[in-house]
């Protein structure tokens, strides 16, 4: 009878890995960075973003996601609308690779087995890391590098809508803002404690950073049975 119920148990597992749907594809857009250095507009991109992401459907409703993307963050103080910030005249460019794990929940069913055009909007959240090299700015001004790099945890804030665009392609548009849990992205907080003596801004205020962009997955796998899940 044990041995009947394992191997009950295991072909239960197998079919039901066989019986999930997947998706693989491309992001691409565009980035932009909220901090102590650089204009304040919450969307607003500047620099290319690109990368990955892959995605596990457990139900029509809800989706495991993964995905890793590059992109520069940059600041300049000279298109700020602070005041302060003009006559400060800092500005970066810092180069980050984010990896994010979550899940995405849509606001209506999204089963691609059934016949026709669909679409809907999704939320995504779960949370990030991403990679970054530390410096920070002299008195003067100047960008230094610390030779140094960390990873700044956060959280992403996801929207989208997405379509199906063939049986086996999906289109979707996204505008995700990332909030962190670090202030060393922009240079204002050093990351050795040796020059907090440099540090400025905000310094009870993380950053953030957003991509906008879109996605295009490709769809395999067979038929789910999601009442499993």
């Amino acid at each position: 009878m044990r041995y009947f119920f394992l191997i009950f148990i295991s072909t239960f597992a197998l079919n039901n890995v066989d019986a999930q749907i997947y998706e693989l594809g491309i992001f691409a857009g565009g980035s932009n960075f909220i901090g102590d250095v650089g204009a304040t507009d919450y969307i607003s991109p500047n620099q290319l973003a690109i990368g990955a992401i892959a995605k596990w459907n457990r139900s029509p409703r809800h989706s495991f996601r993964a995905s890793i993307i590059y992109s520069d963050l940059e600041g300049i103080d000279s298109k700020s609308d602070d005041p302060r910030r003009i006559e400060r005249d800092y500005s970066f460019n810092a180069s980050i690779l984010e990896i994010s794990l979550g899940m995405e929940f849509t606001f209506l069913d999204f089963d691609l087995h059934s016949s026709g055009m669909k679409g809907t909007p999704y939320l995504y959240t779960g949370i990030s890391t991403a990679y970054h090299n530390n410096f920070y700015f002299s008195p003067a001004g100047n960008r230094v590098s610390e030779n140094t790099s960390s990873w700044a945890y956060g959280i992403p804030m996801v929207l989208g809508y997405k379509t199906n665009i063939s049986n086996h392609l999906i289109l979707a548009a996204e505008i995700g803002a990332r909030y962190t849990f670090s202030d060393e992205l922009d240079g204002s907080v050093p990351d050795s404690e040796d020059r907090e003596q440099f540090s400025f801004g905000n310094t009870n205020s993380n950053d953030w950073y957003v991509f906008s962009g879109i996605t295009l997955t490709y769809t395999f796998g067979r038929r789910p049975c999601y009442c499993n899940f």
